[in-house]
């Protein structure tokens, strides 16, 4: 049966430093998606508009000339409301990769957005993009509630001694500290996990491995968070598509001297053109990585130090925790490459880890061997949900099942209008 156009809907917005990704829920007793898509390459050649069916196929896509993230939402903004559905959009959530002490989702006030604008030169790279987006709607719907959604919120139970740097302490008082991201990502998958009746989630060892573009790892006991691999900024941690991760600090002062290398120059470098590009030289893609390796010393470098790193992360988080009971992989990467997650577990039988091959090779749910002592699981994770979750809850819309709900069995899809009755716009999960 077609879904009533006037039925309560959510939009869940996930602005990246390139991309903005977008999805639209229907409210109910769970929330059903009626719609993902993205803007991707945005100020680059090829900015371009996709959306997808339920089961992740394209269904249509336009090219646009973006040159900036608020020519992008501009874009996006005339392209909502070219269709009927918008109108029941009661709120928009925002992914905000930045809080710093913030611990819930929170509405969006006028006060909370000088704060964001104060707390940019935290990182330059993502919060202008999501002020951007927050305020494009403030422009063209002035009444519709926006919920902001903090990736640091997660984290916000780590202990003092995980989130203090080992700096003069004058700092602290300017809010230089540890904050740790992907907390939506992680607060999406121990969910799961407890939907999935894995006991650690609740009172057990967990370390979560959110492995796509960008990537960290997060150790997790008892359902909270006591620490994570990126820090003060997302630029820590593991080496990324782009981003170095952790580094040597002597390192600024000596290309300084040598290269005469800038401040703006050294972060552009280390967020930029480094990570898995960097050492690669040719591809910050670990699809690319995998294919070109048998016949590219560099490109196999790049995966051996990727996996070697996280593998580095895993045994250091056992340590704080005491143990592990269980190790989720997730993000493209984690979801999708099994020769990483294979590489990545080698070794770690000292744990009580063992990998089942055949599983792994085919992406089963649980991935290690039925004597293993720790379970080692798989699980496509979705921001954008549980974008539309923190606002359901922050705003009351509704009774949102904690549950994913992956019933699209009579859904269906207008390929010119996705927005059309009865039509059923995309479902998603995330890089």
């Amino acid at each position: 049966m077609a879904k009533k156009l006037n039925q309560a809907c959510v939009m869940a917005m996930n602005g990246g430093s390139s991309s903005i990704k977008f999805a639209l829920y229907q409210v109910g007793e769970a929330l059903e998606q009626r719609l993902y898509g993205k803007v991707d390459r945005i100020g680059l050649s090829g900015t371009n508009l996709t959306f997808h069916d339920p089961d992740g196929k394209p269904q249509a896509s336009c090219s646009l000339a973006a040159a900036d993230h608020k020519s992008a939402a501009s874009f996006l903004m005339d392209w909502f409301e070219a269709h009927k559905a918008f109108a029941s959009v009661q709120a928009v959530g925002h992914r905000v990769v930045h809080g710093m002490t913030h611990s819930e989702p929170e509405q969006v006030t006028p006060e909370l957005i000088d704060e964001l604008h104060r707390i940019t030169p935290y990182d330059p790279d993502h919060l202008p993009r999501e002020i951007e987006l927050i305020e494009a709607f403030r422009r063209h719907h002035p009444r519709l509630p926006q919920v902001a959604c903090f990736d640091t919120a997660f984290h916000h139970t780590m202990p003092r001694v995980a989130r203090l740097l080992p700096i003069p302490r004058r700092y602290e008082a300017k809010g230089v500290q540890r904050y740790g991201f992907h907390g939506l990502s992680y607060t999406y998958l121990m969910e799961e996990l407890a939907r999935l009746g894995d006991p650690a989630a609740t009172t057990g060892r967990v370390i979560l491995a959110h492995l796509g573009n960008g990537a960290s790892l997060a150790a997790v006991r008892d359902g909270t968070s006591i620490d994570t691999s990126m820090g003060f900024t997302p630029t820590a941690g593991l080496p990324m598509s782009t981003r170095s991760g952790d580094l040597d600090p002597g390192l600024v002062s000596y290309l300084a001297r040598t290269e005469q290398m800038t401040t703006t120059q050294f972060d552009q470098m280390v967020n930029h053109e480094s990570g898995l590009l960097g050492v690669s030289e040719t591809s910050s893609d670990m699809r690319d990585l995998l294919a070109q390796e048998a016949g590219d010393v560099r490109a196999a470098e790049a995966v051996a130090l990727f996996c070697y790193q996280a593998k580095k992360w895993i045994g250091s988080f056992a340590a704080a925790l005491g143990g592990l009971d269980t190790l989720v992989f997730a993000g493209g990467i984690g979801e999708n490459a099994p020769l990483v997650r294979a590489r990545i577990c080698e070794g770690l039988s000292f744990l009580g880890l063992e990998l089942n091959e055949s599983r792994n090779m085919e992406t089963a749910g649980v991935i290690s061997t039925d004597a293993s002592r720790v379970a080692v699981r798989v699980i496509r994770t979705d921001e954008e949900l549980m974008i539309a979750r923190s606002v359901c809850h922050a705003l009351g819309l509704g009774m949102a099942s904690e549950t994913r709900d992956s019933d699209h069995a009579t859904k269906c899809i207008s390929r010119l209008d996705p927005f059309s009755v009865g039509g059923v716009p995309p479902s998603s999960t995330v890089g």
